[in-house]
């Protein structure tokens, strides 16, 4: 739609209560504000050919290259992608 293509693996869809991407989903079960404004996050994960759920961390503060996208980084300190507002 509106002539943006995304690359199947790198998809991430982020909502108030989950993160979605390629090849997992994750449901939130905590979330609590930083000092600086970000948000970190605790969620129960399931990951694509894997049974069951594991717990991850991860956090999401505003990007700082586009001030209207967000960033969503894992644990170790990976950005795992960018998202933006949908339309």
């Amino acid at each position: 739609k509106n002539g943006q293509e995304v690359a199947a693996d790198q998809m991430l869809l982020l909502t108030d209560k989950e993160l979605i991407t390629a090849a997992s989903a994750c449901t939130f079960t905590e979330t609590k504000a930083q000092a600086d404004g970000s948000l970190t996050i605790k969620a129960e994960c399931e990951a694509e050919g894997e049974d069951g759920k594991s717990p991850a961390t991860f956090t999401i503060k505003r990007s700082a290259k586009n001030a209207k996208k967000l960033s969503v980084v894992d644990e170790d300190g990976n950005v795992m992608g960018e998202v933006s507002r949908c339309k």
